[in-house]
Formats: structure tokens, sequence, C-alpha cells
């Protein structure tokens, strides 16, 4: 016969598996938000770049009308055409901005199951809430959650660690989490006080 476990036990056990579901989604929403952010500016970076080259190779045209006989002027063009040429071609490619899209797009529909955990976890003090509704929900969460993970792109080590950062040192998603106790004699349960801020 299995052993009895009183049923707010369980809950907050619940809790505590729900907690850490929340977690891992706010840390992989913050590191495809990093990744997105990274990319955005190898993108910047990179036209700017084809701007410079750009210009300098049209300096370097002219440069070779106004002063035929120069001898410098026709290398430099030609190099840089080529540094042109290669550019235009990485960014062809590889997308830097298609790449950040992407990344936003996965941010963002993460944020919205971030945020269905935090509910989830504020209704699980809920007394008119059965465990058994709970667990309805945090399977539908994680299944939601698979299919967003299936598509979305990967992210690289760089990236964790600056999620790592912004949520554990720059304080991007403060999380705390208190426990006030009912004078009910009826629940004599706790309700929960979630306080989410997030610093964007």
């Amino acid at each position: 016969m299995a052993p009895f476990i009183p049923a707010e036990a369980e809950r907050l056990a619940f809790e505590s598996q729900v907690r850490e579901s929340f977690g891992r989604c706010a840390y992989t929403h913050k590191t495809h938000e990093k990744m997105a952010e990274g990319y955005t500016a190898r993108l910047g970076h990179i036209k700017l770049g084809q701007i410079v080259v750009s210009g300098l190779t049209t300096v370097g045209a002219v440069g070779v009308i106004f002063d035929p006989s120069s001898r410098y002027f026709p290398y430099a063009t030609a190099v840089l055409a080529f540094a042109l040429f290669f550019v235009n071609g990485y960014v062809k490619d590889i997308d830097p901005g298609e790449a950040a899209q992407k990344h936003r797009e996965a941010a963002s529909d993460i944020w919205n199951i971030r945020e269905a955990y935090l509910s989830l976890l504020a209704d699980i003090r809920d007394p008119s809430l059965s465990l058994a509704q709970l667990r309805q929900r945090r399977d539908d969460l994680q299944a939601q959650l698979h299919k967003i993970y299936r598509i979305a792109p990967h992210n690289n080590g760089k990236a964790y660690g600056k999620a790592q950062d912004a949520l554990k040192n720059k304080e991007d998603l403060t999380f705390t989490f208190k426990r006030n106790c009912s004078t009910s004699a009826q629940t004599r349960m706790c309700r929960a006080q979630i306080l989410l801020e997030v610093r964007k």
C-alpha cells in the first residue's frame, strides 16, 4: 500500500517542480534575447563595414580617373572591391538579420510560456483549484514548450553566459517568493505572493 502523502505536501512538491520549470524557461528566454542582440549587433557592424569599404572603393576608383599614373589606386581599389564582395557574400549566406528575427520570435513564444508558469505558481495556493487541474495545466505548458523548442534556433555558449550574468548579477529578472500564513482554520494554507520585476 502506498504511503499517505498530505495534500499540502503534494502541493509543495508540485510547486517546487513548477518553480524549476519556470527558472529554466526564464533562462532560455533570456538566452534567446541575448542571441538576438548579438546577431543584431553583428549586422550593424557588417552594415557599417559595407559602407566604409564601399566608400573607400569609390575613392579609389575616382583616384584612378584623376591620377591614371598612380600605382597605388588600382591595387587598393581591387583589394577593397574584393573585400566588399566577400562581405556581401557572407551576409547573403549567413544572414544575421534573419537569425536575429528567429531568436526574437522564439524569445517571444517562450516569454508567453514563462508568464503562464508564473500564473500557475500563483494559482498553486488557491484551494479552489485541485491538484489534478494544476497538473493538467503544467502538462499543457510542457507540451507547448516542447513544440517551441523543436523549431527554435540553437543558442551558443556565449549567449548562455550573458544570460546567466543578466539574470544572476544584473538582476534582469528578479524573482522572490514569500508565504503569508492564512489565519483561516478551514484552509490553514499559506498564500503565495509572487513578485516579478523585469528590468529591461
